[in-house]
């Protein structure tokens, strides 16, 4: 079981509490977001530090992988911390783009729904997924391949078409998702991993924009809509942050918040890529 916050305790060795950016077991069947809050606080023993990726903790990962540079590679794969750069994407990417929209809308949201009525996805690393549900159920794209955790068991797939997909899963396609289901998603290995680091690096933005917030556990924790296919964040009625992979209307990748827009050929350039990406969202939110 790819067990996140389990993960980053052994790589501490268990000398810290840890909380982490991805979904972690077991699975939340309540309201209201039916999945775990990633980096809240919670419960905290006495006398142990909480080492998270934003500032609800006590010590923040990317100062301790300064402080221990054999962690440095653990922290920048998770979006933790050592933050590694973004390079351009490849020419496949608005194909590949559209490929995984439609296997989150189609096959990987309704998969969740069945179970809690919620849609919502989240950043997986690698990719896309749905927090746990069910028996500690996962879902979730890694590159190419399509991940399914049932029981401590692990099955993983090539993404081909929605009707593979489907049967990979499980799910019955509907009469809207059918007509067109045999057709080959288009889903390129590389362009996938790249959007994968792309939602990763929104993950982390937004999941320190929340932490700032002067009733951070009030909000959502930062969730894909599958429809448009965008990170989101609600930091209150009207404030709005969206981090896009692009749409049909335009291609590129983006951060939106509200009518403000910081786009991927003004970020990649620059020196510090999350930070920069952060100052602009805390100046128009």
């Amino acid at each position: 079981m790819a067990d996140a916050r389990r993960e980053a305790s052994e790589a501490v060795e268990g000398r810290y509490e840890v909380r982490v950016l991805e979904p972690s077991p077991p699975a939340v069947d309540g309201p209201p977001w039916f999945g775990d809050d990633p980096t809240a606080r919670g419960t905290v023993p006495a006398g142990r530090t909480l080492v998270s990726p934003v500032t609800t903790g006590d010590l923040l990962w990317d100062e301790l992988a300064d402080r221990e540079p054999d962690l440095a590679a653990f922290c920048a794969a998770r979006w933790l911390g050592a933050y590694r750069r973004l390079e351009p994407p490849s020419p496949s990417l608005r194909d590949t783009r559209n490929g995984l929209q439609r296997l989150a809308e189609h096959v990987i949201a309704p998969t969740r729904a069945r179970a809690n009525g919620r849609h919502a996805l989240r950043w997986t690393r690698g990719g896309i997924g749905t927090p746990y549900f069910g028996a500690d159920a996962q879902l979730r794209v890694e590159a190419d391949l399509l991940v399914l955790e049932v029981g401590g068991a692990v099955h993983r797939g090539r993404v081909t078409s929605l009707r593979d997909a489907a049967e990979f899963v499980g799910y019955d396609l509907t009469r809207f998702d059918a007509e067109d289901d045999t057709t080959n998603l288009g889903i390129d290995a590389e362009s996938a991993r790249w959007i994968g680091e792309w939602l990763g690096l929104g993950t982390s933005v937004l999941e320190q924009l929340r932490a700032e917030s002067p009733a951070p556990r009030s909000l959502a924790p930062v969730e894909l809509d599958p429809g448009p296919f965008e990170l989101k964040l609600e930091l209150s009625r009207g404030i709005t942050c969206g981090w896009t992979v692009g749409d049909g209307r335009d291609a590129e990748p983006r951060l939106r918040v509200r009518d403000a827009e910081l786009r991927l050929t003004e970020l990649i350039d620059a020196t510090d890529q999350r930070g920069t990406a952060l100052d602009f969202a805390r100046e128009h939110a």
